[in-house]
């Protein structure tokens, strides 16, 4: 986890500046980089998500929130600041329902409520990104830990959970990334036990959008050390859900 980020600070920042640019926007307005979603569908997600982690902080099932069509600005609004009231009210180091503990034996779990202050501050922060340049805003404005530790979660938690619950495969490569802002590789590693090295070096920010799918291999700022192929393999592997 990255230094230098207050999660839940962060989240709430994200969480307004996405609130703001809901008006903005045409709902109809495709997002690209998430499939065939609009801005529509992208809203109503991270609404949903704020409403069933809030939930899973308390470990109780979410409140079903219907089909809609729903209003878009007080329909996020209303989950947003659930998610957040829940975790200012609840001890961080409670027991929580989390991704750490799928697939895991009931006696291994370790997930606590502060889980969900990281998850759903990237998670905002991601579809920030999405929405603002989906509707030519400028893209968030968060520093180089936020992008560091978009990168870290995908190699310590995200990607192994694909790992675990049989929905990628480990990859045949040793994958690290090395953000152009700090001198600290993090390391996806694979299980084939190959010896394969891919190094990606580049901008934090423009590493984070890789893995999460929002950039190119081939853009200007990154430069792949080892083999090209082997690398977009690993990516197109599935690293996150």
């Amino acid at each position: 986890m990255a230094d230098g980020v207050d999660h839940l600070s962060g989240l709430a920042t994200f969480q307004r500046e996405f609130l703001r640019l809901i008006p903005l926007a045409d709902p109809a307005t495709p997002v690209p980089w998430c499939g065939r979603w609009r801005v529509r569908n992208l809203v109503v997600h991270l609404a949903r998500v704020h409403h069933w982690a809030a939930a899973q902080a308390r470990r109780e099932r979410e409140t079903p929130l219907g089909r809609g069509p729903f209003d878009l600005e007080p329909f996020y609004a209303e989950q947003a600041a659930e998610l957040r009231q829940t975790l200012a009210l609840l001890d961080p180091e409670q027991r929580a329902w989390t991704l750490l503990d799928d697939g895991v034996p009931a006696s291994e779990h370790t997930g606590t409520v502060r889980f969900w202050h990281r998850r759903q501050a990237l998670e905002t922060l991601i579809h920030l990104w999405d929405l603002a340049t989906a509707i030519g805003q400028d893209p968030p404005s968060a520093s180089t830990a936020w992008w560091v530790d978009c990168l870290d979660e995908v190699a310590t938690v995200m990607h192994p959970r694909q790992v675990r619950l049989g929905r990628s495969a480990p990859p045949a490569a040793r994958l690290a990334y090395l953000p152009a802002e700090t001198d600290e590789p993090i390391v996806l590693s694979g299980g084939s036990g190959t010896g394969i090295d891919v190094r990606l070096e580049g901008p934090a920010r423009t590493l984070a959008l890789l893995t999460w799918g929002r950039a190119s291999l081939d853009a200007a700022e990154i430069t792949v050390r080892g083999s090209r192929e082997v690398a977009a393999a690993v990516l197109a592997s599935g690293l996150t859900p």
